[in-house]
């Protein structure tokens, strides 16, 4: 597995490089494409369908993105590509078809959602496309269970632990002391990083810090504004981003359409 020097090399943009105002919603093909264009790396998000199918998704549910409300967990594929997302003919992609378009030409981290409740058919059912794939690839999740789960599954691509202090409201249902130990990255020896993803915000924290002083390379998430580009260049190895061209002449700007 190692640590790949592509892990950051590039910026990562995350969800691609969307821009919802220039029609470009996040986690789809448009976003994909145009990160490619300007030399991006892309994260992306992993859902599973009542049906079995990876899909490329942040939200559990519909409704921020669609005019349709439901989780996304209790519809099938079908009924998701016929819903467009936010006013385009965009649809969700599959995981197979956001393969494919990326194609090896970026790196791509895909991160696989979790609600903690330790089943593991999501790694199950994207294990054999991820190991197909031929370009620059690495998995991540804020779940440790999954990313031992992707250690068994996939043991020859890079896997980074996503983190933060775990204390924003939407962490409550997970028990205190299991956040303690999300927090202090306390199931590193079993998940064996290639990097962490840590929350730009939670910005110095001794847990990614002490693995970075072991080299282990630390990626910082989401990065929005000069202030947290700041805090990235003190700490960290590299940035995922989004809002803005980090390689723009104004760094604090929008992303342009």
């Amino acid at each position: 597995m190692g640590r790949p020097a592509w892990l950051t090399t590039r910026p990562v943009a995350h969800r691609g490089y969307h821009d919802r105002d220039a029609g470009r919603i996040e986690n789809t093909i448009a976003a994909a494409e145009a990160a490619i264009a300007r030399g991006f790396a892309v994260e992306c998000d992993l859902q599973l369908t009542r049906d079995d199918v990876a899909i490329v998704f942040h939200d559990d549910t519909l409704d921020r993105l669609t005019a349709t409300t439901g989780r996304v967990s209790t519809m099938t594929l079908a009924a998701l590509k016929a819903i467009p997302l936010a006013g385009t003919t965009a649809t969700i992609p599959t995981l197979e078809e956001f393969l494919a378009t990326i194609a090896g030409r970026v790196p791509l981290f895909v991160e696989f959602k979790s609600t903690f409740d330790r089943n593991r058919r999501l790694e199950e059912v994207a294990a054999p496309a991820l190991a197909a794939y031929a370009g620059p690839l690495a998995v991540m999740s804020f779940d440790p269970d999954s990313l031992i789960a992707l250690r068994r599954l996939l043991p020859s691509l890079p896997r980074g632990m996503v983190a933060d202090r775990f204390t924003d409201e939407e962490w409550s249902p997970i028990p205190p002391l299991r956040r303690l130990a999300l927090r202090h990255l306390a199931a590193a020896p079993r998940v064996m990083p290639s990097f962490v993803a840590w929350g730009v915000h939670d910005l110095p924290a001794d847990p990614p810090l002490l693995l970075r002083h072991l080299g282990v390379p630390l990626l910082t998430w989401t990065v929005r504004t000069l202030a947290d580009r700041k805090t990235a260049a003190r700490y960290a190895d590299q940035i995922i981003f989004e809002g803005f061209d980090p390689e723009a002449t104004d760094t604090a700007s929008p992303v342009a359409a």
